[in-house]
């Protein structure tokens, strides 16, 4: 980008930053409302959904989970087997069929069972249920059921958690060792029936519910809640039948929980009936594993026993899916493990690899379409309802759930977005960028989601930014086609022989036209020089080429610090630096700009003589002076070439002030008018009351020292004792203002204010003044 293009570009900011901000914040608050009102929601369950397979898809298969799936061959192979037929039945499968797959996975190692289904119907045969209880307690395979929860359960009693929960039955079940040979047991059949184990209310409940709590005030959701709305009845969970509650290591919940358009995306963990608290089922099966005695959730965080991971502020937080279910996980045929207890019943080796269930934790769920089972997630819409238990299982156990940014980053970014779109398109009114912009914002938003996805696990929403950009965008257009373009070529031909080119197309850039006879106007001017110039010039008068490479080095480091605060470039006097601010266009923060350029300007110069006394050229020392007052500002000159500058005394101050940093050691002085207008934006020193010659009215002059909040406490604690040496000295009171400035002196050696100040009460201390007015004379 040229100079001058540059130039073009801040001018149309200065000229029409207000319009930019105004659509920027419009479009915002629009995106945001609709946002609020859900009208954003379908758009943004979309656009997640892509960026999650495209960017977190494909990952490798869990190590640490294996799901055993009731498939469509599993219960064809059943149904045509006599035999297993009539000892397991058609679906749903009597529960001597899952004792039996709970001895094979005791016996392949499994490291824990979480089956993904409710048993909360009575057999016909109750020897069966209490016969699969007996295996489980026997087996000691930690195995965990589902419960759902209903309008209709009847409600449960309070859970006291202080007594010990019984998990025997009272009953013993028939026995549950393998029979020889390849035939499977009559007993069930054939024993006689013990009695049902009977719970008490308080035990039921104990049993079903489980500590949960947040900690920081707000509440659980409700039984039925889901991640789109609450429920709009009262729920309650619908227990396992009696002979499995105590026989089980846990029930937990396995409520669909799918958005509005009904995909599942996200769980939460705990939730509450107004009673008891209760928890998703992969939750109980983890706090036995990681031996949590209760779910916490505190602000953005879950806690089982000493693991935590990050989740949304609500308590419920997204599944990072990674892929289908048959991608993220090692899959296993129900049938393959019957068939493998029915090898190792008869003595016969397994089929399936030694190591499948090993330490594993194991799934059991139905992926037949029959089973009714079937969910949408993101990866797919007939996906098998247990890939949820699956994900959480794994995430819980080595990863991380996706969670939402706060609602402070999603507005900032929208109001970004949006900003950025105006201000694109106000500036730079390019039609082909007009028409891309929009296309190349909402697939960089995209691009954002994904990568944010995949690298943070952070959810950061598109549609609402998405919406902003483009109603700002269109704002945009609107407003460059509602304003018409002033005729610029028009322009420099009334006025390129009597102004200054520059001045010309800074006037056209800003679509502002100063008087050409000049006017009156307050303004903030700018002089610099480097200390000892002469001195500095003579080191190179064998070599002035390289005094001037110096020269424009310094210069343009200068005046870019200045322009970058809208400063314009009045004059230069050889090394000598005149800027004036807020003309010819008029700047309502003058003097702020004033101030924060002439800290630019000393920091580049500081930086400047770093890089020159590394080069061995001599120091460009720099004092600045800055005043604001109403000046006389036009073009003037001659027929020939006309100059736009200012004069009156406020420039002669400014100048003065500038000369007058040597008498105080200071770098940057300012004026009283600058410092009125700036002071709630600046940091200063007050150094003195002085008289410029020629005026009889005394006025205060500060050292600029940094911008608000921008000094150290050590600056600070030396300003102090300043002012206080400095109304000491202001009551003639030489000694003890000496005394305040020598301790100061001692502790900030450095400081060019306190030596000067004390260099002048120890003057006033050997030769008193004759008339003491505190008052110092600015000569020229």
């Amino acid at each position: 980008m040229t100079g001058e293009t540059w130039k073009s570009v801040q001018e149309r900011w200065r000229h029409h930053g207000r319009v930019m901000l105004g659509i920027a914040l419009v479009a915002t608050l629009v995106a945001w409302a609709c946002e609020e009102a859900h009208l954003l929601e379908g758009t943004e369950h979309i656009a997640y959904d892509e960026a999650l397979v495209r960017y977190t898809g494909g990952r490798e298969k869990s190590g640490q989970v294996v799901v055993v799936a009731i498939d469509q061959s599993t219960i064809d192979k059943i149904s045509q087997d006599p035999r297993l037929q009539l000892n397991f039945g058609n679906w749903p499968y009597t529960r001597t069929l899952w004792a039996r797959i709970a001895q094979e996975l005791k016996a392949a190692g499994a490291r824990a069972v979480l089956f993904d289904a409710v048993m909360d119907e009575r057999t016909a045969d109750e020897s069966a249920d209490l016969g699969f209880a007996q295996v489980l307690r026997e087996t000691g395979l930690p195995f965990y059921v589902g419960m759902a929860s209903s309008g209709s359960a009847k409600p449960l009693v309070r859970a006291d958690f202080e007594p010990p929960v019984l998990l025997t039955a009272p009953e013993a079940a028939p026995p549950t060792s393998a029979p020889d040979g390849d035939s499977f047991p009559e007993e069930f059949e054939d024993a006689p029936a013990p009695a049902t184990p009977v719970l008490t209310p308080e035990a039921l409940a104990r049993a079903l519910a489980f500590p949960a709590r947040r900690t920081d005030g707000r509440p659980l959701p409700r039984l039925g809640d889901t991640p789109s709305q609450p429920s709009s009845s009262p729920r309650y969970p619908v227990p396992p039948t009696p002979a499995l509650v105590g026989a089980v290591n846990g029930v937990g919940l396995v409520d669909m929980e799918a958005d509005g358009d009904g995909s599942i995306r996200r769980t939460s963990f705990a939730y509450t009936d107004g009673l008891n608290t209760y928890v998703t089922l992969p939750v109980r099966m983890m706090a036995d594993l990681l031996g949590a005695k209760e779910v916490t959730l505190s602000g953005r965080t879950l806690r089982l026993g000493e693991r935590t991971w990050p989740v949304d502020a609500n308590g419920s937080a997204a599944l990072d899916y990674g892929g289908s279910l048959q991608e993220r996980f090692v899959m296993v045929r129900l049938f393959d493990v019957l068939d493998d207890w029915i090898r190792r019943s008869r003595g016969d080796t397994p089929l399936l690899p030694a190591d499948t269930f090993q330490d594993k934790v194991v799934v059991i769920g139905g992926t037949a379409v029959g089973l009714n089972d079937i969910k949408a997630t993101p990866f797919s819409p007939t996906e098998p309802g247990l890939v949820k238990q699956a994900t959480v299982v794994d995430t819980l156990l080595s990863g991380r759930f996706i969670t939402r940014a706060s609602p402070g980053v999603d507005l900032g970014l929208t109001f970004f977005v949006a900003l950025v779109s105006a201000v694109l398109l106000v500036t730079a009114r390019w039609t082909l960028l007009e028409v891309v912009w929009p296309l190349a914002l909402v697939q960089g938003l995209h691009l954002l989601m994904g990568l944010l996805l995949k690298t943070s696990h952070t959810h950061v929403l598109m549609a609402m930014p998405a919406l902003a950009g483009v109603g700002a965008s269109v704002a945009a257009l609107a407003f460059n086609h509602l304003v018409a373009n002033r005729e610029t070529q028009f322009i420099r031909q009334a006025f390129h022989r009597f102004m200054e080119p520059k001045l010309v197309e800074q006037m056209i850039r800003s679509r502002q036209l100063p008087r050409l006879d000049g006017e009156n106007k307050e303004i903030t001017a700018f002089f610099s020089d480097i200390r000892g110039f002469s001195t500095f010039s003579e080191r190179f008068k064998e070599d002035p080429r390289q005094l001037v490479r110096i020269l424009n080095t310094y210069l343009t480091a200068v005046s870019g610090a200045l322009l970058h605060e809208g400063g314009c470039l009045d004059k230069y006097i050889g090394d000598a630096v005149v800027c004036l601010f807020g003309a010819p266009m008029a700047q309502e923060d003058h003097a702020v700009r004033a101030c924060r350029g002439a800290l630019a300007a000393k920091a580049a110069v500081d930086a400047l003589r770093v890089d020159f006394r590394q080069k061995g050229f001599p120091d460009v020392y720099t004092r600045i002076g800055v005043n604001s007052a109403v000046n006389f500002v036009g073009n003037f000159g001659s027929d020939q070439l006309f100059s736009y500058t200012a004069i009156g005394d406020g420039m002669n101050l400014a100048a003065r002030l500038e000369g007058a940093n040597k008498a105080y050691g200071s770098v940057i002085m300012i004026g009283p008018r600058t410092y009125e207008l700036a002071k709630d934006h600046i940091e200063v020193r007050e150094l003195d009351r002085v008289r410029v010659a020629g005026k009889t009215e005394a006025v205060t002059v500060y050292e600029l020292l940094a911008l608000k909040g921008g000094l150290d406490a050590s600056m600070h604690q030396t300003v102090e004792r300043y002012h206080e040496a400095l109304a000491l000295y202001r009551d003639a009171r030489f000694a003890e203002a000496a005394a305040v400035l020598e301790a100061e002196a001692a502790r900030s050696p450095e400081d060019g204010p306190t030596a000067k100040l004390l260099e002048r009460c120890r003057e006033y201390l050997e030769t008193p003044p004759e008339k003491f007015d505190g008052v110092a004379n600015l000569e020229k």
